[in-house]
């Protein structure tokens, strides 16, 4: 079973219907038991950083969330849940992440070319820094999938899996042991989302 975290912040239900698709069972629970024995867990995410960080740490979510990491369990942050997975963010302030996965976030109007709209939303490809990760067993490189962002992961170069280019290249996905995440909406990324959903089910 997939467990999604339901802690207020998230397009849920879509997720859970594009895991549906490919036949993978999910379940949208804010309850830390079902969390920590699922097979897989998905940390979703849309909107600001400093909102959503406080909401999982008064929720305990967020101690719930490090101990699935810890204890193995294939672990999924997805937009906003990809960029709470490391150490900070800089969006309207200075704010703590889970830590899970070493770097930060920054405004993406500090690496592109002015007058590049922002946020960076739309299809585009992805590439592969080194040898392609499991997360993208089904899908080739080059492949489109589709993002909505304003802000991107820095300094984690040594855990970047994939890249995508928005006048400058931009980290689309990044991965420590059993923890992953990626900037882009995989579940509305048509066929090229589900065969990445697909891979993590398999994990």
């Amino acid at each position: 079973m997939i467990a999604i975290i339901d802690y207020g912040v998230g397009n849920l239900f879509s997720l859970q219907s594009s895991f549906q698709a490919i036949g993978a069972p999910s379940v949208v629970t804010s309850n830390p038991e079902i969390l920590l024995s699922a097979d897989r867990v998905v940390l979703p995410g849309v909107g600001a950083f400093g909102d959503a960080s406080d909401r999982l740490r008064q929720s305990g979510l967020d101690t719930v969330v490090k101990a699935a990491a810890a204890q193995g369990t294939p672990l999924l942050g997805i937009c906003l849940g990809m960029q709470l997975l490391l150490d900070r963010s800089f969006e309207f302030g200075e704010h703590t992440g889970l830590g899970l996965i070493s770097g930060d976030i920054c405004p993406i109007s500090a690496a592109i070319p002015a007058g590049l709209k922002i946020p960076h939303m739309g299809w585009n490809s992805l590439t592969f820094p080194g040898e392609k990760h499991p997360l993208f067993r089904y899908i080739h490189e080059g492949d489109c999938v589709y993002f909505v962002h304003s802000f991107y992961a820095v300094g984690c170069v040594r855990n970047t899996i994939a890249l995508t280019e928005y006048g400058a290249p931009l980290t689309a996905a990044v991965a420590r042991d059993n923890v992953m995440g990626c900037q882009f909406h995989p579940e509305k990324s048509g066929d090229t989302g589900l065969r990445i959903l697909k891979a993590f089910a398999e994990l």
